[in-house]
C-alpha cells in the first residue's frame, strides 16, 4: 500500500487522527515514540532552518531534502507536509509534490494564500482570487497518484470562508482545510458545507482557534488534527530555562539523575533507533 493511501485510510477510520508537528529530525525522533504521524511545519521549519519567521522564506528544495531525510528514518510514519502555497508558481507546485510524492511523503497542504503570506493563525492574511487557487489545485490533484492532497483556505471573511470551503469540498481534493477556525460553531458550519469531505483541524499554541481534546474533535466531525509547533515550543521554553538556570549558577551543568535525564546516553539512545527504523523493511509502497 502506498504512503498515501495509508494515510487516506487512517482518515477514513472512527476518530480523529492527530499528526504532530516537527521541526527538525530531533524532534521528529521524539514524536515517532508517541505517535504514528508527523505533520512537516512550515512554521516549524522556517524557524529552526533559517531562523525566520513563517512568512515565505521557505525553499521547496530545502523542504524536500528535510522530507527525504525524515522518510529515511521513518519508514512507517504518516508525513503531511506543509507546502504553503506550492512556492508561488502551479509549475513550482506540481513539479515538488511529484518530488515529494516521490521520495515517500504521504500528502502535501495546498494553501490559497496570497504573497507575502502570514502564519495561518496571524493577522493579515490576503487570499488568491478563488478561481486562481482552484486551477493551481487541479493542477496539482492532476500531477499526484495516490498522495493525500489537503486543500486550504485561509480565507477571514465569513461568507467568503463558506464560500471557499464549499467549493474546496468540491474538487478531488482528499481533505479540507479552513485555517484559523475561532469557534466550535464554525466548525459546525464548514462542516455542514463540505457536505461529507474529510476535515482537518489546525492547532496552534496561542493561535485563533479553541483548545479541544481528539475526543471533542471526533464528536464535531473532524477528521484529522495537525499540531503545527508542540515540540518547537516546547523546545524553546525548556531551551530557555535551562539556559537560564545554567547561567544563574556559574555555568555549573544541573544535577543529574541518570534513570529519568536526558543526557548523553539517552540521547544517543534515541538516535541509535532511527538507524534501527531504516534498516527495518518498511511495507512496498506505490502498490
Amino acid at each position: 500500500m502506498s504512503y498515501g493511501n495509508k494515510l487516506r485510510e487512517a482518515v477514513a477510520a472512527p476518530g480523529t487522527t492527530p499528526l504532530i508537528g516537527v521541526y527538525d529530525m530531533y524532534s521528529a525522533s521524539v514524536a515517532a515514540d508517541h505517535y504514528d504521524g508527523m505533520f512537516v511545519s512550515g512554521f516549524g521549519f522556517a524557524a529552526s532552518y533559517y531562523g525566520l519567521p513563517d512568512i515565505g522564506f521557505i525553499a521547496w528544495p530545502d523542504m524536500v531534502a528535510f522530507v527525504q531525510r525524515l522518510r529515511g528514518a521513518f519508514p512507517r510514519h504518516h508525513l503531511l507536509v506543509d507546502i504553503d502555497d506550492g512556492y508561488v508558481d502551479p509549475e513550482v507546485a506540481c513539479h515538488v509534490v511529484e518530488g515529494l510524492e516521490r521520495i515517500g511523503a504521504s500528502g502535501v497542504i495546498l494553501e490559497d494564500q496570497k504573497r507575502p503570506r502570514r502564519c495561518g493563525h496571524a493577522d493579515g492574511k490576503q487570499v488568491l482570487p478563488l478561481e486562481e487557487y482552484l486551477a493551481k489545485l487541479e493542477m496539482v490533484l492532476a500531477t499526484r497518484r495516490d498522495m493525500v492532497v489537503v486543500a486550504r483556505t485561509d480565507a477571514t471573511d465569513e461568507a467568503d470562508i463558506l464560500r471557499r470551503a464549499k467549493c474546496l469540498a468540491a474538487t478531488d481534493a482528499d481533505v479540507v482545510l479552513v485555517d484559523g477556525v475561532r469557534s466550535v460553531e464554525w466548525i459546525h458550519r464548514i462542516r455542514e458545507v463540505v457536505d461529507g469531505k474529510p476535515l482537518l483541524f489546525n492547532q496552534i499554541a496561542g493561535g485563533k482557534s479553541p483548545r479541544l481534546s481528539l475526543t471533542e474533535l471526533s464528536d464535531l466531525g473532524v477528521d484529522v488534527a495537525i499540531y503545527s509547533t508542540p515540540c518547537l515550543f516546547a523546545a524553546h521554553e525548556a531551551m530557555d530555562s535551562a539556559l537560564s538556570e545554567l547561567k544563574r549558577d556559574d555555568g555549573r551543568l544541573p544535577s543529574f539523575d541518570p534513570e529519568s535525564g536526558v543526557g548523553v546516553a539517552a540521547s544517543t539512545r534515541l538516535l541509535e533507533r532511527n538507524i534501527t527504523r531504516h534498516r527495518a523493511v518498511p511495507e512496498r509502497v506505490g502498490a
